[in-house]
């Protein structure tokens, strides 16, 4: 896995530097059919009669930025694995940790919303739910899930909704179960402490979530990615897959209908392994005596054993492990499969592991804490002036370096953008007072009044060493809301909003406010009506080369109007220089003294700068009139002499 590869779900993403490849997220698996003889063209014909009914296209829209998904529209596919609750199997990046509106077509073109009830914090798998009674004119049946069928040789079809065509099926024979998993994105999602199934089945955008069937109509696995430049697909395994379906499926059970809650422990200690061969593990000092006693434990197959590759900073690996370690036992018990460690992890939330593992040829036995990763998976987000801000995830404090809950903008929105800030930066200090969780950010942000000019600290992954200071303007346009946090709910599928701030603070205090201003008020949002302004802002962050090779994913089409080819700055520049402009124009409207050639002055500046727009666009409510009209005249001088 290649450091700085980028993923994006709507286009070409930088992916796997080591490869130095194009790669692309699709679903792919090749099923197994054990039978005596090889299946017949009839034998498939039966099954993709009772498969292709039970497959949907998924339509989905992202309307805020959050932990590793931007905003944006797509489609993808998905596969109903529970009739009777109406569950429907997808990846995590298509069912998307933040908001999103979901409807899924079934092949007779009836529409239903889907929900959101529950997506992994660490692999690429999720589940929607429906209303099956909304389904009035179709006849289908549930796809079974069959992990253990899968096998080298086995031979597939990869059913979905592959470059947009509704339904289409892709032929493919397995050949491994034991790839790393694809490294997508050096500050988005990638998936990790898996192995990943391969094929040649040539998949593209679109066939994310796709089942990968058997001759007998069972899934084998999930089609998660592939690479854009041959035809190697990439597949998620399904025994974690199943064993949260038995959990959600027991929770509805106990509630004798949707879940109020649904519960899928999951365990971490905030490091990533990677399987090594034999005979690179002994390259970083494993004892022979040590090789001899695993490889006479392990199954006669078993080809290496895990080593750390990374340890998050303040996880409770942090201090003990270190990148090279050797992972020999787990509670006295050999370890040299993901399968098991992860199957001890999720049994042992908030209990204690015994690992032991050899350091350059020293063995060392360590006691370490499992935390429950849904802990460290943020649910919620502040919305201020546009910008999301939200504590840092596992994965992006592990995409970082950074500790497990900082302060981390998503989006910068309009106060943030104006001030420069950086979309994935984490804030240290706000208005001189240290931030180190959101409630921090919040109370200090509720202390200050409108048009209060305070410095913000921070740092960005990509320049780690360095703290940053910016001065920020406390303003949040007239056409942003107050302060809202929304909170997810998974059991309606729906983000929860109230007001972040009281109704009395400085803030709130000179502004006119439209609807209730009660702190203890909520309201549920499906956040449809900013999709257009957030889908706009959020495109081409990650489609820079670096260098490394390209990665596109399989669930995205794009929207009309994006651009999958352009340069992410050149992009990201014209988007500001249209925001600029609108709010040039509206300035411009009540100040008579400024003439049109000033104007074309303006614009032409923004086009150079874009900041120093902003910095004209809205003078200070604490300001002078003197103030408001010398200000724009020096500015324009100085844009003057700049163009000479």
């Amino acid at each position: 896995m290649g450091e700085g590869a980028a993923m994006e779900m709507t286009g070409p993403e930088v992916a796997d530097s080591s490869m130095k490849e194009d790669l692309a997220m699709e679903i792919e698996a090749p099923p197994l059919c054990r039978e005596e003889g090889a299946a017949t063209a009839e034998d498939w014909r039966r099954a993709l009669a009772r498969v292709v009914p039970a497959v949907v296209v998924l339509r989905t829209t992202a309307v805020r930025a959050f932990d590793t998904e931007p905003a944006g529209a797509s489609y993808a596919t998905g596969f109903v694995v529970d009739k009777a609750r109406g569950i429907v199997l997808t990846n995590r990046h298509v069912v998307k940790p933040g908001p999103v509106i979901a409807e899924a077509m079934f092949v007779n073109r009836e529409e239903i919303p889907v929900y959101p009830i529950y997506r992994d914090p660490v692999h690429d798998f999720g589940f929607f739910r429906y209303d099956p009674g909304a389904i009035k004119f179709l006849k289908y049946e549930e796809i079974p899930l069959a992990p253990e069928a899968a096998c080298v040789g086995l031979e597939i079809r990869v059913v979905g909704n592959d470059s947009g065509e509704k339904v289409s099926i892709l032929a493919g024979t397995l050949a491994r179960l034991d790839r790393d998993a694809p490294h997508y994105k050096k500050d988005g999602y990638n998936d990790f402490n898996t192995f990943y199934l391969q094929a040649a089945s040539g998949t593209k955008g679109g066939s994310s979530g796709s089942p990968v069937i058997d001759c007998h109509g069972r899934a084998v696995a999930l089609n998660a990615g592939s690479k854009s430049s041959s035809a190697s697909a990439f597949f998620l395994p399904l025994e974690r897959v199943v064993r949260s379906l038995k959990l959600i499926q027991e929770s509805w059970d106990a509630f004798r209908s949707k879940p109020e809650t649904i519960s899928v422990p999951r365990g971490t200690l905030q490091m990533t392994f990677v399987h090594k061969g034999f005979d690179e593990v002994r390259r970083l000092g494993l004892r022979n005596e040590t090789e001899q006693m695993v490889r006479l434990v392990s199954p006669i197959d078993e080809t290496g054993m895990l080593v750390v590759d990374s340890v998050v900073p303040g996880g409770p690996a942090h201090k003990h492990l270190e990148p090279g370690d050797v992972l020999v036992c787990l509670n006295g018990e050999v370890v040299t499969q993901f399968l098991k460690l992860e199957t001890r992890l999720d049994d042992t939330v908030d209990g204690e592991l015994d690992l032991l593992i050899e350091r350059g040829g020293v063995p060392l036995t360590v006691k370490l804490k499992v935390q429950d990763l849904h802990s460290i998976t943020p649910n919620y987000f502040l919305e201020v002036s546009g910008a999301i801000i939200h504590s840092l995830s596992y994965q992006q404090a592990r995409n970082f370096r950074f500790k497990c809950g900082l302060v981390y903008v998503a989006e910068t929105g309009y106060m943030l953008s104006r001030a420069s800030v950086p979309r994935h930066a984490i804030i240290k200090k706000f208005a001189g007072e240290e931030i180190s969780k959101l409630d921090d950010l919040i109370s200090v942000l509720a202390k200050l009044s409108k048009g209060a000019r305070v410095p913000l600290e921070y740092v960005s992954y990509t320049d780690r060493h360095r703290n940053k200071s910016v001065l920020v303007t406390i303003d949040r346009h007239e056409w942003y809301a107050p302060p809202q946090l929304y909170t997810r709910n998974d059991s309606t599928g729906l983000w929860t909003a109230r007001p972040a701030i009281p109704s009395d603070s400085p803030l709130l205090a000179s502004t006119i406010h439209v609807g209730p201003t009660d702190p203890n008020s909520t309201q549920v949002y499906p956040m449809a009506e900013t999709v257009l302004l957030e889908n706009k802002r959020q495109h081409g962050d990650a489609n820079s080369a670096d260098g490394c090779s390209r990665m596109q994913t399989d669930d995205e089409s794009f929207v009309e109007g994006s651009h999958p080819g352009e340069d992410p700055v050149v992009e990201k520049k014209r988007q500001r220089i249209d925001e600029d402009s609108t709010v040039e124009e509206s300035i411009f409207s009540n100040r008579d003294f400024i003439n049109s050639k000033e104007q074309t002055f303006e614009n032409r500046a923004s086009a150079e700068n874009t900041d120093l727009s902003h910095d004209q666009g809205t003078p200070l409510s604490n300001a002078s009139m003197a103030e408001q009209v010398i200000e724009p005249s020096l500015v324009m001088f100085e844009v003057g002499s700049n163009l000479i």
